[in-house]
């Protein structure tokens, strides 16, 4: 006949050994010596039952100061402004925020005591890179805008810190010798030709670039609304299908969703597809171009065509002309100077003239009759 004790239980091992355990819900397993109702497993029952220990509950990860500057950024990422930001717009903000707290242990520094000069000293350690100063400070002040906007501050100590001014003209913008050398590397019918086809004729940015596709088309126009921002504050575009992109499109293997496609006929993810150009440029020759200074290119082409900022921004979405003067600033340049030196060439022309028809025509009235005689 087999006994059973209230809370014992029985397992074998790997072996065939027969295990006697003390298990009770909420207490830890116990080992008993066996074989059961011998004087030693009674011990260690009674043991058990007399002394037993509370299972130990895990510890919560503990958490960051609330008073710290982690803690705040941490309550900004659970906000909804950081929430509706672009996927890659909050990959690169969580960096540049992580990296702030780790250097010089700023994410241990109490918020509240953060001035204007303790920000404005990390700038300037930066100095030696202005542009991620500039994103840093960016970062910063959208922090402590959330701050300001849920009453933990009284001011945003970022605010009023300048940024460094722009000394670089950013993306290379590419020349027509540039992409002229490209093309004749890529003939029509590559995918890396109907890339350079759809960012010079729609002057589009690289996430838009993956998801432009035939069902976008209606009447020889694209129609989509543009990736960035399309959460918080979107912009629908209506760009005209030019026959120079006609042509490339119907000469490429395209998907049905997008135009663009990989070697294994699936839609480039954004990162891929810029990984994918370096490699098409590269080949080219091309080592200081990418797929942004397509953009620009584009834009700067349309400036160098006449169109004012509007005009260029109806068709890369950008939303001020302040924006599209960067990109346009040297194109302008360049117009002016060709226009300034017609009137300069029209001036001299007309004063050539002049001279011409004053020194050989009659010098006065009396000469003139003198002649006649």
């Amino acid at each position: 006949m087999k006994i059973t004790v209230k809370y014992v239980v029985e397992d074998r091992d790997r072996h065939g050994n027969l295990r006697l355990y003390y298990r009770k819900a909420g207490q830890p397993k116990v080992r008993l010596r066996g074989p059961m109702g011998s004087p030693e497993f009674w011990q260690d029952y009674q043991a058990a039952l007399k002394n037993p220990k509370p299972k130990a509950k895990p510890k919560a990860p503990a958490g960051p100061d609330r008073t710290t500057m982690r803690w705040l950024i941490s309550e900004y990422y659970a906000s909804a402004d950081f929430l509706q930001l672009d996927e890659s717009t909050r990959v690169t903000r969580r960096r540049v925020l992580e990296r702030f707290c780790q250097n010089q242990n700023d994410g241990d520094k109490p918020y509240a005591l953060i001035l204007p000069r303790h920000i404005r000293a990390r700038r300037d350690a930066m100095v030696e890179t202005p542009s991620a100063a500039n994103t840093l400070l960016k970062a910063l002040r959208v922090v402590f805008k959330h701050a300001l906007r849920n009453d933990l501050v009284t001011s945003n100590p970022a605010a009023v810190v300048e940024m460094f001014p722009s000394n670089g003209e950013g993306f290379h913008s590419w020349t027509m010798e540039e992409v002229e050398q490209y093309e004749a590397c890529h003939p029509i019918g590559t995918t890396a030709r109907l890339a350079l086809a759809l960012a010079l004729f729609t002057g589009q940015r690289r996430s838009d670039l993956v998801r432009l596709g035939p069902p976008h088309l209606k009447n020889d126009w694209l129609i989509f609304t543009q990736y960035k921002n399309r959460n918080r504050n979107p912009v629908r575009l209506e760009i005209p299908l030019v026959p120079a992109l006609t042509e490339v499109i119907e000469a490429s293997t395209i998907g049905d969703k997008t135009f663009l496609i990989t070697e294994y006929g699936k839609p480039f993810t954004i990162a891929g597809f810029g990984g994918k150009v370096r490699d098409w440029c590269d080949a080219a020759g091309l080592f200081h171009c990418s797929i942004h200074g397509v953009r620009k290119a584009a834009a700067a082409r349309l400036a160098e065509l006449g169109c004012s900022e509007f005009e260029i921004m109806s068709i890369t979405g950008h939303k001020n002309s302040k924006e599209v003067m960067t990109y346009t600033r040297a194109a302008r340049q360049k117009v002016s100077a060709q226009a300034a030196l017609k009137k300069m060439q029209a001036d001299q022309a007309g004063k050539s003239q002049r001279t011409q028809k004053s020194e050989g025509g009659p010098k006065s009235l009396l000469d003139d009759d003198q002649g006649k005689g």
